[in-house]
């Protein structure tokens, strides 16, 4: 399955500057898939070890570490040379072995003729708060659920794809193009971006098979909970996991502890949800009454909104049934338009905005993302139908003389005016098509 960060795992190995990569993201997003076909097709050679499978690895990274010492033990453990250049060499659930983490820096050092990419599902929570080697020494990376764009290669239709990513100016579509994306982003709503539930639609298309990969998923993410954190902090966390579809179904989505429990304060939570955002398992936006850049430093860190890495594991948490995907555009509309601000933040960190952020003006108006790009600041209106109501956008707009106003709807792309109108479907398009006029 073809993702877009292969690329940049061609980028890392040509330059100059490599250092060793750490691969983050949530469990079962393709880490492991990825790494292996980059190695596969870019390398003579992929040396592959697993720290969850085998721990005994990790005694062969103790004592005094000298990269050629652990590039010996390493080629004989698998019977096979590890040639510098020539051999990708794989560390998966390196998350179970700090001593393996802390030898990226002497391989960084000593050992830069090695080509070293570590992976694993709870990385970002080993990094987050124990991390034992100095920043500088690695690059990262970062893979997230397909996006919209991805799973449209995933499912074979490639072309729509090269559709998007041709358009230019904010031109309609082609009705028949533009229905044709709108029925797959339905179904994208309901399969959401884990490669296991694209691949499963693409063989047989059997929604019921999705579904149960899918709560397979989630079953698993609150094992992991239970499994690294301590008793009562999986407690915590899970209580925010569990009340994140009920707080995106609401009207106001902004994330109320009172939603936990009754008497859920933010100083007994905090934790907890950091612990997800490490995990790769959701997704922060902060609140923002003043956007100036840059917008990190205007944020509220105390108001904030929590989406889900994937729609389709919203879906899932949710129940929502299959039926949905043959009535139309209530998938879009139900739910207070949870799916489509979730789909949202999930298209947006995909495609590169990685920090999210909302407008809110006295609760008076609501700008539901606001975007950096090239020392400008764009805000981006979602809604679920084909509404034109722009109110709060136009209240920023008219505050802060933007120029560039754009709103995702349902409707084909169009620029009427300051507002440039992007489909759904083309959320990774904005804001570069109005700019590129």
């Amino acid at each position: 399955m073809k993702r877009d960060i292969y690329q940049s795992l061609i980028n890392w190995k040509k330059s100059d500057t490599r250092k060793p990569l750490i691969l983050q993201g949530a469990r079962q997003v393709g880490k492991t898939y990825i790494l292996k076909e980059f190695g596969k097709n870019e390398y003579e050679d992929t040396a592959y070890f697993n720290f969850e499978e085998n721990p005994a690895l990790k005694g062969f990274f103790t004592g005094r570490i000298s990269p050629e010492k652990i590039i010996e033990k390493l080629s004989i453990y698998r019977e096979k040379s590890i040639l510098p250049g020539k051999t990708l060499i794989i560390f998966d659930e390196v998350q179970n072995s700090p001593e393996t983490l802390t030898s990226l820096k002497y391989f960084q050092e000593e050992g830069g003729q090695y080509h070293i990419a570590a992976a694993g599902s709870l990385l970002g929570i080993r990094l987050g708060r124990y991390a034992p080697f100095p920043v500088g020494k690695v690059n990262f990376l970062n893979l997230y659920p397909l996006s919209f764009g991805e799973y449209l290669e995933g499912i074979g239709k490639s072309g729509l794809r090269r559709l998007l990513q041709t358009a230019a100016t904010p031109a309609p579509f082609e009705t028949a193009f533009h229905e044709e994306l709108l029925e797959n982003l339905r179904l994208y709503y309901f399969i959401g971006g884990m490669p296991e539930a694209i691949a499963q639609y693409k063989q047989d298309k059997d929604l019921n098979k999705i579904r149960t990969i899918q709560n397979e998923i989630l079953a698993a993410y609150l094992l992991d909970i239970a499994k690294h954190a301590s008793k009562t902090e999986s407690i915590k966390i899970a209580g925010v996991w569990n009340s994140i579809p009920r707080q995106l179904a609401k009207e106001n989505k902004k994330f109320k502890f009172s939603e936990i429990s009754r008497n859920a304060r933010a100083r007994d939570y905090n934790e907890s949800i950091q612990w997800l955002v490490h995990a790769g398992l959701v997704y922060k936006c902060f609140s923002t009454k003043t956007p100036k850049l840059p917008l990190s430093g205007y944020c509220d860190e105390t108001i904030f909104k929590l989406y889900l890495l994937d729609t389709g594991l919203l879906g899932a948490m949710l129940g929502l049934s299959q039926k949905t995907i043959v009535e139309g555009n209530v998938l879009f509309s139900g739910y207070n338009g949870a799916f489509t601000e979730n789909y949202a933040a999930q298209e947006l960190t995909a495609n590169g905005h990685t920090e999210l952020y909302y407008w809110t003006d006295a609760n008076s108006a609501e700008v539901d993302f606001v975007v950096p790009h090239e020392e400008e600041i764009f805000p981006l209106e979602v809604k679920a139908g084909t509404s034109r109501h722009k109110t709060s956008l136009s209240v920023f707009g008219e505050r802060y003389a933007s120029q560039v106003l754009s709103m995702a709807t349902l409707r084909n792309l169009k620029q009427d005016g300051k507002v440039c109108n992007y489909p759904l479907y083309a959320i990774s398009l904005f804001p570069q098509v109005r700019l590129r006029q």
